[in-house]
């Protein structure tokens, strides 16, 4: 009876340690951090809070956590279910800095839990419709990185600002996002459609290509190529399904555009990617810096993260569009770019004291293969037989694309962390680099009665009663 008494008392303690965890865990996945990522977080929290036996399994949509002090013992399950999903980087951000005080010692279970629901609860101090600006302006940006006037920079900046408007109304519908994706490519090439109408001497299709961008942004990319090269299998399976699937929304959407104006009999022009002189890089980079701190602004990212973000994002873009010129492939351009992104991304991070998704993402946006996916579907919208072959290769160049932003990208992170000060045990426990959540995580002999403490190792005096030497602690220190 007393054994009993015991064992339910310890697993009325390790249950609310599970909960925190779960609820950490299902915010850090639903802002599109990585499994592997989530994993350790979570198996970190769990055992700087005394859950030294915890386990963790993740999927794209639930999170299960278990626990077994001994085989003799039932194991304790707690499950969690992600039901949301949204970019939201203030959150991710009050979220890491909670994670990072509990395994310091600084956040006990209670003020972690208390902590956990007010960012939760609380709502963002950037106003909505400063958001839809942010949008607008993101637009305005891949605009003038695509060489586009002063007029294809309003209109783009316009559509994003309906699309941002129309996606909300959408969204409170409880319709899925594969439907947010066809409205927002629908208008995107419906304004498009009327301007060309008006026949203004404007290449209206840049205005398409932005808004395109601006779709592809809300894709998880990242996260899915960094859980297929982390060994999640199944939950980058099913994030690839997702990113194919919103990504055919915006084909549905843009398409039928590209239809209706075959039918009125209004030409939209391709935006045909060509060799780029100094000048031409220099508004590239120009308008990338403006597109990148733009998204981090509509994310919700912390202000001090925009300008760095900006100035990574304009010199991944003259890196890219410089070794093209010579005549590389856009996919070796575009990695080349990406890689450099994840290297110099986790220092800025680190200093930054936020998590390197934030700033790695940003800085991509502007690089996302608006132009591919649009140069192949208006070659597919011509008909012909040769038309067709070239809009799916087009279409196939773009998913090449996106590919090797995500391994360049991951590529970097791989060699940046390792390099870092206090990283030298990365992925002890899990393959892959940290995009989100700590560097280190707690290993089982690191907790002691659920507090965390360094591992000893006796003295080499020879003496039994020696005391013990103190090895440096697995938690994580405070970045930068």
């Amino acid at each position: 009876m007393a054994r009993r008494e015991e064992d339910d008392g310890q697993r009325q303690e390790i249950a609310p340690v599970l909960d925190f965890s779960l609820r950490v865990g299902e915010l850090l996945l639903s802002s599109g951090a990585g499994a592997a990522d989530v994993t350790a977080t979570m198996l970190s929290v769990a055992r700087a809070l005394g859950a030294r036996d915890a386990d963790v399994d993740v999927t794209f949509i639930s999170l299960t956590m278990t626990h077994q002090a001994g085989v003799d013992e039932v194991p304790l399950i707690a499950t969690r279910q992600v039901v949301r999903r949204t970019i939201d980087y203030q959150d991710l951000t009050s979220v890491d800095h909670l994670v990072r005080g509990v395994l310091r010692g600084d956040v006990d279970l209670a003020r972690g839990r208390a902590e956990l629901r007010r960012i939760v609860s609380t709502g963002h101090d950037r106003r909505r419709w400063a958001v839809t600006a942010g949008w607008g302006a993101m637009c305005g940006g891949v605009a003038v990185q695509l060489g586009g006037g002063p007029i294809v920079v309003v209109l783009a900046a316009l559509s994003a600002v309906i699309i941002d408007w129309l996606r909300q109304r959408i969204a409170r519908r409880r319709l899925p996002s594969f439907y947010q994706q066809v409205a927002g490519g629908g208008v995107a090439t419906l304004v498009a459609v009327g301007a060309a109408a008006l026949e203004l001497d404007l290449n209206v299709s840049v205005v398409v290509t932005s808004n395109i961008v601006m779709l592809l942004a809300g894709i998880g990319f990242m996260g899915a190529l960094q859980d297929a090269l982390t060994g999640f299998y199944i939950t980058a399976g099913a994030r690839i399904l997702e990113a194919m699937l919103a990504t055919a929304g915006i084909i549905a959407g843009v398409s039928g555009g590209l239809s209706l104006a075959a039918t009125l009999g209004v030409d939209l022009p391709r935006v045909e990617p060509g060799v780029t002189g100094i000048t031409d890089v220099g508004v590239a980079a120009v308008g990338a810096a403006a597109a990148a701190a733009a998204f981090a602004y509509a994310s919700y990212s912390p202000k001090r993260v925009l300008l760095p973000a900006a100035v990574v994002a304009a010199v991944a873009m003259a890196i890219s569009r410089s070794i093209e010129a010579p005549g590389i492939a856009a996919t070796w351009s575009v990695a080349f770019a990406a890689f450099f992104v994840g290297l110099v991304g986790y220092p800025i991070a680190a200093r930054l004291r936020v998590p390197p998704l934030i700033v790695v993402v940003s800085a991509i946006v502007p690089m996302l293969p608006g132009i591919a996916i649009y140069r192949g579907l208006s070659l597919l919208a011509e008909g012909s037989r040769r038309d067709t072959s070239a809009g799916l290769v087009a279409l196939i160049g773009a998913a090449s694309v996106a590919l090797a932003l995500a391994a360049g990208v991951i590529l970097g992170e791989y060699l940046a962390q390792p390099l870092a000060r206090e990283a030298r045990r990365v992925e002890a426990r899990l393959a892959g680099p940290r995009l989100v959540g700590p560097v280190r995580s707690i290993g089982r002999r690191a907790v002691r009665g659920g507090r965390t403490t360094a591992p000893t190792t006796p003295r080499r005096t020879g003496s039994a009663g020696a005391a013990p030497r103190r090895r440096p602690s697995d938690t994580t220190a405070p970045p930068g």
